[in-house]
């Protein structure tokens, strides 16, 4: 009689304890976003869990024990599964709204804590002390500690890195000494943290061994970080020189920032010749490889347009005598700039000496894709040709955007203005290929203007129609009104004729 009593009661505890476990987890997965319900998988799969050993000790119905340790687990899990929707309610559902989300580890270990308090539970309903439990063989107590020393070092190695924060989830990091070990933070758990590399490696780091790393952040305090490459050029040529071009070069390549300022200085003095290093700075540390290849391609062309050679290493070496690379001859390419400076309307005035006479004084510039040719605003005292590709010619007026107005192409020119009265440019022109270029210097033209003066009125006709041209381009007639009033005038002061 007495077991028939007491058997109803229990099921009925259990099934309390059953009914409050659902509750919980349904109000759980109704408070949680539709795309954060996965994270409730582990209440649902205790609770799911929990009918099946209760149905397991309907095997044994003679054997009490059995059905007490059923009992006992069916509650356990109820209680686990009860435990963590309690605890998933609090952070996702509560805190999350209020404050910055827990990490990951964080609500690792607190879920790891409450299946400890479900577990400590099962063993006072079963009469067992868990103090005891531990305590009483001290052989046990050795091989857990020993068996989970690198699994607690870890833990807590995890917990000390989210208390300190040295980095976060999408920061860039340098793991250990080497170089190549630098990667992007996709995860950090409790045992371990993840990273990415540029070679899309996946790196899993045990949260004990990043803990005495050192690590480098390239993402913290500030978005940006620093970038350095080193150049050599000739001993000839004097550093300011070298530091000017370089400065100019890297301005407005891809991911160059303009602040922080970059900076060059003259590093050492190598075999080969003076080191520079360059600085400048990048909020594109993903893509540091193209930052670094593409500001080196600019330095590159400006030395090249300067005519400065990078010195290669010097070796004793054993010569052979090989027949000589074969270079087009002066007159030829005097001739092949002539034909192009026939079609320049500009010119049409000049006769076939004083054309020779330009094109064998212009000098070919060669820029590289994406690099300005001019900058709006910049002083100058020549005008280009266009010899092989094509530019884009923009302008900006006040402080508004920058405005798309031409697209140039092989023979044609720009730059004419600032080569006959040295205003300054009036808009930037940017190579869109690999595009060179002929170069007219003010000499070319004055040594020709002074002993033809009538050209004046010529050339300053055609540049007011190329103004016009410009300012309906720019709408912006009125300054064609007061610019063109005295052209002439200007054109004959800065030539001094």
């Amino acid at each position: 009689m007495a077991q028939s009593i007491s058997l109803p009661h229990v099921d009925m505890g259990v099934l309390m304890e059953a009914l409050v476990a659902v509750g919980a987890c349904g109000l759980l997965l109704l408070s949680l976003p539709a795309g954060s319900r996965i994270r409730a998988r582990w209440p649902v799969l205790l609770l799911i869990g929990a009918p099946f050993p209760w149905l397991l000790s309907l095997l044994f119905p003679g054997f009490d024990g059995v059905v007490t340790a059923a009992k006992l687990l069916s509650r356990f899990l109820l209680l686990a599964s009860l435990l963590q929707s309690i605890l998933l309610l609090t952070t996702a559902c509560i805190w999350e709204r209020i404050r910055k989300p827990l990490p990951r580890i964080v609500v690792d270990v607190l879920r790891w804590i409450t299946v400890a308090i479900a577990f400590a539970a099962l063993l006072h309903e079963g009469g067992i002390n868990a103090q005891n439990l531990f305590t009483g063989s001290a052989m046990l107590t050795a091989a857990l500690g020993f068996a989970l020393k690198d699994t607690l070092g870890n833990v807590f190695a995890g917990l000390a890195i989210h208390a300190e924060h040295p980095f976060e989830v999408g920061d860039w990091i340098q793991y250990d000494t080497n170089p190549a070990h630098i990667g992007r933070v996709v995860e950090v758990n409790w045992r371990a943290t993840k990273v990415i590399t540029l070679d899309e490696a996946y790196v899993i780091i045990p949260n004990g061994q990043l803990a005495q790393a050192s690590i480098r952040n390239f993402t913290k305090p500030d978005p940006w970080s620093r970038r350095s490459l080193f150049i050599i050029a000739p001993y000839s040529v004097p550093p300011q020189r070298i530091q000017t071009i370089i400065l100019d070069a890297i301005r407005g390549s891809f991911g160059v920032l303009e602040h922080p300022n970059p900076s060059v200085v003259t590093n050492d003095f190598k075999d080969r010749g003076v080191e520079y290093w360059v600085r400048f700075f990048t909020k594109d540390f993903d893509k540091r490889d193209r930052v670094d290849g593409m500001a080196r391609d600019r330095i590159w062309y400006a030395l090249a347009r300067h005519g400065i050679e990078i010195p290669v290493a010097t070796h004793s070496v054993r010569l052979t005598q090989m027949p000589a690379p074969r270079e087009e001859p002066v007159e030829d390419i005097v001739e092949r700039r002539v034909a192009r400076l026939r079609t320049i309307g500009l010119l049409s005035v000049f006769d076939e000496s004083e054309l020779h006479r330009v094109a064998r004084e212009g000098a070919e510039r060669l820029y590289a894709i994406g690099e300005p040719i001019v900058r709006q605003g910049a002083s100058g005292e020549s005008m280009f040709v266009l010899l092989h590709g094509h530019v884009e010619v923009t302008a900006r007026k006040d402080d508004g955007p920058s405005t798309r107005f031409a697209t140039l192409n092989s023979g044609d020119y720009f730059g004419e203005m600032s080569l006959m009265t040295g205003a300054p440019r009036s808009a930037t022109v940017t190579a869109l290929e690999e595009t060179r270029v002929l170069e007219i210097s003010k000499e070319s033209f004055g040594s020709i203007m002074a002993l033809r003066p009538e050209l004046v009125v010529t050339l300053g006709n055609a540049l007011q129609d190329r103004m016009a041209e410009r300012d309906v381009a720019l709408a912006n007639a009125r300054q064609q009104t007061a610019e063109s009033g005295d052209l002439f005038r200007r054109i004959r002061q800065f030539f001094a004729l």
